[in-house]
């Protein structure tokens, strides 16, 4: 059968045969087998419902098999035999463009080269998923391929819900994941409702199909680690052979490297699963492997001397790189952790005296004692870095739960008053106050052709609208333009594509939309031969309210509230957005945060052109205008700025108040 026909065919009209997992790909952990037997019986229902009743005295015992060996139900007899990958928007069987743009995205998603667990259709984070199982994937494409410009699909955490009427101004999907009631979201209720098949992880970018591979967060982290430094070094330094001490090589922590060498430091990165470091040297995105802890020290002392730009993958585990670079007196910079800590309990974190493969047993046959073993070692870990800022390391937090954990298990990572943290986030400190608060943000574009030299097109078309931006811009935000500037100029020569032909790269209100502008026209004269989906991490200036990350400078007592990612989602579909998605977790865990995004089509129409220039305005400036109101200075310089230039545009600035009167309450 055709792939077309496999898409318009959706759930087969005849079973498959069974299918073995591929041992050539990195598959999800064993979960914890957290149901009870009624649980697993109403477990085995929700799976069968998606299937002929003929069907389901074969299933039954097959899926009962899956839940016990893996804790879900994945249904990988219905993987499809065609390769997951994004092909041009022209192979796919649709109706709209727009649906066809959605579901080369999501196989973008799916593509083992780009996603961490594909058969378990997992793209980052050890549990982001797209779908709870291959059912869902095989529904969703067909409803995809069926759909009119008249009708929405309705995505419930990666079930289909259906098809339902609408209009062409309408999103052309809704995606919601884990949006549970707020007594509801502890790590357990995932375990229990995520096993049930009612409900799913899907992280920021995997469950709303706009992830494009570890590219997404190499901007971000490249950002990051240039001002970082820029705050750590005299004037007159330079990164070159300075250390960059983290740890995570999997979905978004992969950017890690890359980015180091684009900033020009050293960077030091250990990952416990071998595979995940060997994919990210495979892929030209770590320089080098070692296995060795000596050799790593050996290494690290040479680059070091020699002032080099480096990226070294070390296979092991974190906390023993920082407690032996503590005692070789191996000094480093800036450090950092960026394991997925957000589900520290099933894999996210693995804890130094255990092996990658102890762990994984470990955790699913004892999980109580993997949980002492995990606190133990951040307590270890923390200790270390404890010992290596006091020499003057630069350590930030890098919002993946680190120190909340950290805090959790009972080391001293607690600055004096008891409430907040001894060392910042990078948002406190880096992305709020020099990037989020000015409207600057991780925009992002896919090409839908599959060309490369239609990615060339646009990364030159961005280039020169920034730089025509830059000459009015104000010296607030001049160094942020300039960097972003160099970062496009130098993208393609810098290899970042996984997966589809695909760019990110951060920018405030003006320049999304000027950008947007010139791509729109570029596909409507023919100089882009196929539709452009624009997109964003879920990490920027509006669509996250994430108090230990994304909203970590918010400092009016507002930081725990979710009203900007809802507002954010709700304006965006109905200024234009071709679809929209809001998640319970992402980043730094299942209950800590709620975050939104969307995806845009630009066809070359006039009819994108004015949805563009509403959406994408309202996309930042809601997250803009909460900051102002947070009495954040750049904020409310941005949108003072953006009021006297857009008369529609009206809102409620703060009156700030005098210290002095403060003074003396208590």
């Amino acid at each position: 059968m055709l792939f077309q026909d496999q898409i318009r065919q959706g759930i087969p009209t005849s079973l498959p045969t069974k299918k073995e997992r591929n041992p050539k790909v990195s598959h999800a952990p064993k979960r914890k087998d957290i149901l009870s037997p009624e649980e697993k019986k109403l477990a085995l229902r929700n799976a069968l419902r998606y299937f002929p009743k003929e069907w389901h005295a074969e299933l039954a015992p097959e899926f009962l098999g899956e839940l016990k060996e893996y804790g879900r139900i994945y249904m990988y007899r219905f993987m499809p035999d065609y390769p997951l990958h994004a092909r041009p928007i022209a192979d796919y069987p649709a109706k709209s463009k727009q649906a066809a743009a959605i579901m080369l995205m999501i196989q973008n998603n799916l593509d083992p080269a780009v996603a961490q667990h594909p058969e378990e259709l997992i793209t980052y984070g050890g549990n982001g998923a797209v779908f709870q199982n291959w059912a869902q994937y095989l529904l969703t494409m067909r409803y995809l391929s069926e759909m009119t410009e008249d009708q929405t699909l309705h995505i419930y955490s990666g079930h289909p819900m259906g098809l339902f009427p609408s209009s062409p101004d309408a999103p052309r999907v809704i995606v919601t994941n884990g949006m549970m009631i707020p007594n509801y979201s502890k790590p357990d209720d995932w375990e229990r409702f995520n096993a049930l098949g009612v409900t799913q992880y899907g992280q920021m970018t995997a469950g709303s199909y706009m992830y494009i591979g570890p590219q997404g967060i190499v901007h971000g982290t490249t950002i990051t680690v240039m001002n970082a430094f820029r705050k750590k070094l005299k004037a007159g330094e330079n990164p070159k052979g300075k250390i960059f001490l983290t740890a995570g090589l999997g979905g978004m922590s992969g950017a890690q490297p890359k980015a180091g060498n684009i900033a020009g430091c050293i960077t030091i990165c250990a990952e416990v699963n071998p595979s995940a470091a060997k994919k990210r040297h495979e892929q030209g995105w770590v320089d080098v492997l070692i296995q060795d802890l000596n050799q790593l020290v050996e290494r690290a002392f040479e680059a070091k001397f020699n002032q080099e730009t480096l990226s070294i993958a070390y296979i092991g585990n974190i906390v023993d790189v920082w407690e032996r670079f503590y005692e070789e007196d191996l000094f480093v910079e800036l450090g950092s952790d960026q394991t997925s800590l957000h589900n520290p309990w099933a894999g996210g974190y693995y804890p130094a005296g255990l092996s990658f493969e102890e762990s994984n047993k470990l955790m699913v046959e004892n999980p109580e004692e993997f949980r002492l073993k995990v606190q133990e070692s951040l307590c270890r870990q923390a200790d270390a870095i404890n010992k290596h800022a006091a020499k003057g390391t630069y350590f930030f937090d890098y919002g993946n739960a680190f120190l909340l954990e950290a805090s959790r298990a009972g080391a001293e990572v607690m600055a004096e008053n008891g409430i907040d943290f001894r060392y910042p986030s990078y948002v406190q400190d880096i992305l709020g106050p020099m990037c989020f608060d000015y409207g600057f943000g991780p925009f992002r574009w896919v090409c839908t052709s599959g060309k490369p030299e239609d990615l060339r097109k646009t990364d030159q078309i961005a280039a020169k609208v920034l730089k025509e931006i830059l000459e009015t811009s104000p010296e607030s935000i001049a160094q942020q333009m300039q960097d972003n500037i160099t970062w496009i100029e130098e993208a393609e020569k810098n290899k970042l594509v996984v997966g589809s032909q695909a760019r990110i790269l951060y920018a405030d209100a003006e320049g999304r939309a000027k950008i947007a502008q010139a791509f729109n026209q570029a596909i409507e004269s023919g100089k882009i031969s196929a539709p452009i989906v624009l997109g964003r991490d879920h990490h920027d200036v509006s669509g996250t309210d994430s108090p230990y990350r994304e909203t970590s400078n918010i400092y009016d007592g507002s930081r725990f509230t979710a009203d900007m990612a809802i507002h954010n989602v709700i304006g965006d579909s109905f200024r234009g957005a071709t679809w929209v998605s809001i998640h319970n977790g992402g980043g730094v865990g299942w209950g800590e945060v709620t975050n939104g995004g969307f995806g845009m089509v630009l066809d070359g129409s006039a009819e994108a052109e004015r949805k563009l220039k509403s959406m994408l305005f309202y996309d930042v400036n809601n997250g803009i205008a909460r900051r102002a109101w947070a009495r954040n200075s750049g904020s409310m310089e941005a949108i003072q700025r953006e009021m006297d230039r857009s008369p529609g545009l009206k809102v409620t600035i703060p009156n700030l108040v005098d210290e002095e009167i403060l003074k003396g309450i208590s």
